[in-house]
């Protein structure tokens, strides 16, 4: 009696998997939410359920699949980060007081992306940017930024001057960031690396001559 049902599942799981990884993230959807109902508890399906709500900037919904998620898996550090990340971007959509109020479960979701897996990069850009962007009543810190950003540069010299670069752009130091960018390309020689600076000479330090330059110089 089981036997059908399995194969079943299992068939539609790969036919879902395979359009999820042709984009056809609509169709991939039903098949999983379809999944879900008789596995409501199965890994990779609430993986990419949540992937689909990201990439559909459905933040709340994907924040609701990656809390599972951090819930079934506690050590899993993508999973914390991923659920801080949906939170984070949520937050950029509602009012102020409720923004606020989400901060202290972002913080908890990156630090803990970090506890489980020291080497993780992405949390640590997640809470620059939080300690950036916050007022300082509310948490916000300079030094806080900085102390994560020489974590990354332990870690990726090329992402530690990238980090203090945006840390300065942040606070109008255009001159500084344009040194720690300069540095970071110089390692990282990046499409990413490149865009930093090039954006750095065309729109903060209104340089369309360096801009031409190294544009010159990393696309011959």
């Amino acid at each position: 009696m089981f036997v059908p049902l399995i194969l079943w599942s299992q068939t539609n799981f790969e036919k879902g998997e395979k359009l999820f990884h042709s984009k056809k993230y609509d169709e991939a959807q039903v098949i999983f939410e379809e999944i879900l109902k008789t596995k409501p508890s199965d890994i990779k399906t609430l993986e990419y359920l949540g992937e689909i709500e990201a990439h559909h900037k459905a933040w709340e919904s994907g924040a609701v699949y990656f809390k599972k998620l951090k819930e079934l898996k506690p050590t899993t550090a993508d999973y914390f980060y991923k659920y801080g990340g949906c939170l984070a971007m949520r937050a950029m959509e509602v009012n102020r007081i409720k923004a606020l109020g989400m901060v202290g479960d972002m913080k908890e979701a990156f630090e803990k992306a970090i506890a489980l897996d020291p080497k993780h990069i992405p949390a640590r850009w997640a809470l620059i940017e939080i300690y950036l962007q916050l007022p300082g009543i509310f948490g916000g810190s300079e030094s806080k930024a900085i102390s994560y950003s020489n974590q990354l540069a332990q870690l990726s010299p090329v992402d530690g001057y990238l980090s203090r670069g945006r840390i300065d752009v942040y606070f109008k130091r255009y001159t500084a960031a344009e040194k720690n960018f300069i540095k970071a390309h110089e390692i990282g020689k990046s499409k990413n690396t490149f865009q930093k600076l090039y954006n750095l000479y065309l729109n903060k330090l209104n340089d369309p001559k360096k801009a031409r330059e190294l544009k010159q110089k990393f696309e011959p």
